[in-house]
């Protein structure tokens, strides 16, 4: 018999796809040394989320920030970030040809980008968000997910913020407030 947790994850998984969110990231900003040391810490567990999603046919999506080149090829984007900081993450976790890569000019996974619009015509309402920073961009793509009524899993072993405390709120928020299940995977 499967247990619990696998139970949980296969619940939704006809209607679910794989929210990554600024996985390919230069970590060149204030700040960035903590969410480097929390991405590092996560890490496993991201590969064994994309891993679950590759065995099981789940679309994965990658949202990423644009770093001013404004052009959706995750290809730019990781020449542009990859660095001696961001190399070995960027190695383990970058997209393949299969799947979906969006660009984002502000925190949201959904603002102003296709992305309601992919998982619409997709057929997918149940989400499965990753990534970091999980106390301002994953947070804000729940709020914007919740709005949109999807249904949300957002393990809390694979988020990652500068501060432990700012990704425990979140997670929080992301439960009590827009019901996210953040079960670990």
């Amino acid at each position: 018999m499967k247990n619990r947790k696998e139970l949980d994850m296969n619940a939704h998984l006809d209607s679910s796809a794989v929210i990554f969110i600024d996985i390919i990231n230069d970590f060149n900003f204030d700040g960035s040394e903590k969410l480097l040391k929390n991405t590092d810490e996560i890490l496993p567990h991201l590969k064994n989320l994309r891993d679950f999603a590759k065995k099981r046919k789940i679309p994965i999506i990658y949202v990423n920030d644009h770093y001013g080149l404004w052009q959706a090829d995750f290809r730019k984007i990781i020449k542009h970030c990859e660095n001696k900081f961001s190399q070995h993450i960027i190695h383990n976790l970058k997209p393949d040809d299969d799947d979906y890569f969006l660009i984002k000019p502000q925190h949201s996974a959904f603002f102003q980008t296709p992305l309601h619009a992919l998982l619409t015509d997709l057929g997918k309402t149940n989400l499965i968000m990753a990534g970091i920073a999980g106390d301002i961009c994953i947070l804000f793509t729940a709020k914007d997910a919740y709005m949109y009524q999807y249904t949300m899993h957002i393990p809390e072993n694979c988020m990652a913020s500068e501060e432990k405390e700012g990704n425990d709120y979140a997670l929080y928020l992301m439960q009590s407030v827009m019901k996210a299940n953040t079960k670990p995977i």
